[in-house]
């Protein structure tokens, strides 16, 4: 993969990181009032940190505490993904969306795929171009889902409560 070209670039993943920080914080927030709230927080906040740190530093991705702080937490994820689609598969009676586990399943997702993204830019901290593309599209995707689903009345409305008072 050819490496993504100048201060352009470096920019660009700049932003892309500390868009992605914002976003694992706010869902961090918004957790406040989950049954399980703590879990939640701690599951966002982890990734919002370490992508903090990436987009004041993106040679931090090299560092051993970094990596393994990211190596756990992303295995952590992958794992609850699994177990989450296999419940997912035997228990989903609408779209996944409406299931609280499909939008849990989604946010595992989510921060495997980023933390997967900035744990392989180690070498090359700004990335390829095909990297930075998609460490574009994966920065943009939850914001604009979450104003797709807040301005979608019909689609919250199956929600639990603690689900629909947070947006």
């Amino acid at each position: 993969m050819a490496p993504a070209a100048g201060p352009c670039a470096r920019a660009l993943w700049t932003a892309c990181s500390l868009l992605m920080a914002a976003f694992f914080a706010l869902a961090a927030i918004v957790q406040v009032n989950d049954p399980d709230a703590g879990v939640w927080m701690t599951v966002y906040m982890i990734p919002a940190v370490l992508t903090l740190l990436v987009g004041l530093n993106p040679l931090v991705t090299g560092n051993f505490i970094w990596k393994s702080v990211s190596a756990i937490h992303m295995s952590f994820c992958i794992v609850w993904a699994i177990g989450l689609g296999y419940y997912l598969l035997l228990h989903t009676q609408q779209n996944i969306i409406h299931e609280e586990e499909g939008r849990e399943l989604f946010g595992l997702v989510i921060i495997t795929a980023w933390m997967s993204l900035c744990h392989s830019s180690s070498k090359n901290p700004v990335g390829g171009r095909i990297q930075l593309a998609i460490a574009i599209v994966i920065s943009l995707l939850p914001f604009i889902s979450w104003i797709y689903i807040y301005i979608n009345n019909e689609m919250r409305s199956s929600w639990p409560t603690h689900c629909k008072t947070v947006i």
